[in-house]
């Protein structure tokens, strides 16, 4: 998935999105991102606030049963600047449920990430860390590390035509340091988001 092609959003400055070739809409200005040039973006951050996906849920034309949920994104912390001492609790939610939430280290700049073009400034995030995001029928994982109870169960995955995927940052976390998510052609992983169910 394309990390412009949201579904819904909600975010506060500092805040943007920006192409491969160049910022997107205005700088720190929510309403950049009903931009349609959002769906050429490669990078996207906020200072608190969501983005939504919708992917199809194809577990629907398979007779068989779903095993485990994952979803694949690179992630890092926002602040004007840089920080590698900038935690941010990251949340992730599926069909409305909240499935956890990832305490992010910091922000990153202090190399040019693999893929972000040279006309992005080294003093704006680079890269992020890409996290690996797991719901079994045991729990959900974050790198293999368990960080909720939520089961494929509390998903309901069967009762909807769509797979609905939220990632974002509570306006009252406790660390709320913002979020950066790289697509394709910024950061050090060369992707859009990931989702993949096993069977």
């Amino acid at each position: 998935m394309p990390i412009g092609i949201f579904t819904d959003y909600t975010v506060t400055a500092p805040c943007g999105l920006c192409s491969t070739e160049h910022i997107i809409g205005f700088l720190d200005f929510p309403d950049s991102f009903l931009n349609p040039e959002r769906m050429k973006a490669g990078l996207l951050w906020c200072g608190s606030g969501s983005v939504e996906y919708k992917f199809p849920n194809n577990t629907k034309y398979e007779e068989k049963t779903v095993t485990k949920l994952e979803v694949s994104l690179e992630l890092s912390s926002e602040t004007p600047g840089t920080n590698v001492n900038w935690p941010s609790d990251i949340t992730m939610w599926v069909n409305k449920t909240e499935i956890g939430t990832w305490v992010c280290p910091g922000d990153y700049g202090d190399k040019r990430g693999k893929y972000t073009p040279l006309w992005w400034k080294l003093e704006g995030s680079q890269y992020g860390l890409l996290k690996h995001w797991t719901v079994t029928d045991k729990g959900t994982f974050i790198d293999g590390v368990k960080i909720s109870n939520v089961t494929l169960e509390d998903l309901k995955i069967s009762e909807h035509h769509s797979i609905r995927v939220r990632v974002g940052v509570k306006e009252d976390a406790e660390h709320m340091g913002g979020m950066n998510i790289f697509g394709k052609g910024f950061g050090n992983y060369d992707q859009g988001i990931i989702l993949r169910t096993y069977f």
